[in-house]
Parts: C-alpha cells; sequence; structure tokens
C-alpha cells in the first residue's frame, strides 16, 4: 500500500522532495500547502502535486496524508513540524531542524513521545563513496583519525545586489553561512568518522556588510535582482573559519564562505589517519581519493562491486556511469520511507539516516560556534544536552 506524503512550503527545494518520492515507486503526492491557497494552487499546477490546501493545517487535518515533508523557511520549521507530530504525522524536515537550539530541543523531544519517524534531510549521507568513507574509518582502515578538515564554498551571494530571507535572522536565524552549509559539513564530519565536535574556536565575518533589497527579494541561487532596491545592513556572517576539537582526541577546521567567487557548491572532506588518508569532494563525488605514506595514492571511483557491503545500497547505475546530488538525495529519502515502513522504531532506523536527534546535535555544535566567536575568538565546549535529554527520559 502506497503511504500518502503531503508538503509544506513549495519552494527551491519543495521539486527536490517531489522528484525524490517519485522515483520510489511507493508513495502518493497527495498535496502541498503554502503561504496562501493561491499560491499553493499555482505550485500544485507546476509541480503536478496534487490538491492545494489553505494552510498546512488543513494538510494536516487530512487523513490521507501519513508523512509531512516541510520545507519551510527556517523560522517555520517548529511551528510546522510540531504541529505535524502531535498530530500523529511521521515527519522529514529540511535543515535546519529548527531555528535556535531551545526550538530544536522541543522537537527532539516532541519525536521522542511518540512511535513515529522524525528526519532531517543531511542529504550528504546519501552519497555512497560517504558511505564507504564511513565504512573504511569504523573498519579501522585508515588507523586512528588524528585530522579532520574541508570547507564548503559558495559564490551565491557575492554581489552586494543579491538579497534572500537566509540572511534575516528573524527568518533564518543568528547564523547565515554557519547555518545554512556549515551545518552540512559539521554533520557530515561527525556522521563520516564517528567523533564527536567537542569543542570549536570560531572567527566570523561578514564581507558584504550592507546589501540592496529589492521589493521582492530574491529568490535563492537565482542571483542579483533588478529591480529598485534599498539598502540593509546585514549581521549574519558570509565567511567562517572554525578549529575543532573531537571526542577521539582528533584535531580539525572547517572554512565555510557564500561570497567566494568561482566556488558554487564546492564542499570537501578529508580524514587523516595514522595509516592513511581519505578525501571526498561533492562535485566530483564518484571518487574517493585514498593517500598513503609510502605506497602510490590510490583514486576510488563509484562501482557497486568494489564498494562496502554497507555502501552499495547507495550505488544504483553500474560503474561508469555518474551518480550526483539527486540520487544522494532520493537515498536518503528512501531510508526515511523505508524507516516509516519498519514502524519507525529506534532499532529499525537506516544507519545513515539523520534523525532530528542529528538536527539537535547540529544545532548545538553551531550555536557553540557563535558563542565562541562573541566571546572573541575563545574555545567553546559543545554542550552535551543531546545525552543529558536521552538520560533524563531513561530515568523518566
Amino acid at each position: 500500500m502506497k503511504l500518502g506524503m503531503g508538503l509544506v512550503g513549495p519552494g527551491f527545494i519543495a521539486a527536490h522532495h517531489l522528484d525524490a518520492v517519485r522515483r520510489l515507486g511507493t508513495v502518493e503526492v497527495v498535496g502541498i500547502a503554502g503561504s496562501s491557497l493561491e499560491s499553493a494552487k499555482k505550485r500544485a499546477r507546476e509541480l503536478n502535486a496534487g490538491h492545494a490546501y489553505a494552510d498546512y493545517h488543513e494538510l494536516l487535518a487530512d487523513p490521507a496524508i501519513d508523512v509531512v515533508h516541510n520545507t519551510t523557511p527556517n523560522h517555520l520549521h517548529r511551528e510546522v513540524s510540531l504541529a505535524a507530530l502531535r498530530a500523529g504525522k511521521h515527519v522529514i524536515s529540511d535543515k535546519p531542524l529548527a531555528a535556535t537550539m531551545e526550538e530544536a530541543r522541543e522537537l527532539y523531544e516532541a519525536a521522542c513521545e511518540g512511535n513515529l519517524a522524525h528526519v532531517v534531510t543531511f542529504n550528504y549521507r546519501g552519497y555512497p563513496l560517504v558511505q564507504q568513507a564511513r565504512a573504511m574509518i569504523a573498519k579501522g582502515k585508515i588507523g586512528p583519525s588524528v585530522f579532520v578538515h574541508g570547507c564548503y564554498l559558495q559564490d551565491w551571494l557575492t554581489d552586494e545586489r543579491a538579497y534572500t530571507w537566509r540572511l534575516d535572522p528573524k527568518l533564518a536565524g543568528a547564523s547565515s553561512a554557519l547555518g545554512d552549509i556549515g551545518s552540512h559539513w559539521c554533520d557530515l564530519a561527525e556522521h563520516v568518522t564517528g567523533a564527536r565536535i567537542t569543542a570549536v574556536l570560531a572567527d566570523l565575518h561578514t564581507v558584504v556588510p550592507v546589501r540592496e533589497v529589492p521589493a521582492s527579494s530574491a529568490k535563492a541561487f537565482s542571483g542579483a535582482s533588478k529591480q529598485p532596491a534599498k539598502r540593509r545592513k546585514i549581521t549574519s556572517e558570509d565567511v567562517a573559519t572554525v578549529l575543532l576539537r573531537f571526542d577521539n582526541g582528533a584535531r580539525g577546521c572547517v572554512t565555510v564562505g557564500q561570497v567566494l567567487p568561482g566556488h558554487k557548491n564546492d564542499l570537501r572532506l578529508e580524514v587523516n589517519g595514522r595509516e592513511a588518508s581519505l578525501a571526498w569532494r561533492q562535485e566530483q563525488p564518484n571518487e574517493l581519493w585514498i593517500g598513503h605514506h609510502a605506497k602510490p595514492n590510490t583514486v576510488l571511483t563509484r562501482d557497486p562491486a568494489q564498494l562496502d557491503p554497507s555502501a552499495r545500497g547507495y550505488a544504483h547505475l553500474p560503474a561508469g556511469h555518474p551518480e550526483a546530488w539527486a540520487d544522494a538525495f532520493r537515498n536518503i529519502v528512501a531510508d526515511a520511507y523505508a524507516w516509516i515502513r519498519r514502524g519507525a522504531k529506534p532499532e529499525t532506523k537506516p544507519d545513515a539516516l539523520p534523525t532530528f536527534a542529528d538536527g539537535y546535535r547540529n544545532s548545538l555544535v553551531v550555536d557553540a560556534m557563535l558563542k565562541s566567536h562573541a566571546a572573541g575568538g575563545r574555545w567553546h565546549a559543545v554542550d552535551d544536552l543531546l545525552e543529558s535529554t536521552r538520560t533524563t527520559r531513561k530515568r523518566g
């Protein structure tokens, strides 16, 4: 029997959620809700997305919907996801889990209350070679990890005439570059290494402190608008560098930026172990670099026959047939629906699937980075509130 899916917030990422569930073949797209009935009708026609609801409350009241995809702007994540959970719906939310650490904790606790799936789309976990790297590290193929580093670099906000709601703290939260893309890198680093970031030292900077804001702001990644504009002061960072310490003793660093010409979606992760190194780049996702000290370096290309069994299921085409971003996104969504069909119990969750626990954990890391910078660039511990919450719930 097909599961019914409803989507709230039909913006940029909505089409990719719809594409992913359609590729599964086991999910029915029931309908979508937007900021108004008129906008929902328009997007439903454009995306062939079924029924248009007047608002998300009407969507949640429909018994045909089993799973809610929350693709709203950040400031609405808590409101929509919490309402969906209370309505007994499984939830797949875009990251960040919520606009603040406190809201993320509330959602995590609410998700723990019922037997419902709760997923955050840290979709870079869905690449086959990311899972290959994770398996190799877990099996000791590179020895103990000693250094974890990389970057997530973009240029879509380079022009001072480019503006998006993601730069408005009231809509996106206090952080821009770290919250939007640095969060992806941190989740990927922790997932691949199996280690946790315990302390950070952050240096944040706003390269473009004033932007021209048109009457109708530019959509994400659409570039500068040509409409008449007013000038607005920007308070969130567009460049950041962060030193990292991990619970396994490894050190690391990450650089993020959204005003760096020539970098489109340049996410890179490298893990250096005592015996070998691994490096993966999102813009060349079908290659995993393996570095050695006393023998030649090698490159593992995506080939299902050569992958670890745990990674093989994330590759769907034979060797030589590239797979990329949409395929990784589909893999995460597939894991989410597989979990739902297994009863959404903790023991049946696919290992690669990011949940609200990961979303909350990620918010703690970003919050520590903001506090480190605010303190003048001092080391700041990442609060282990997730573990304390789990312990309290077990005692209760």
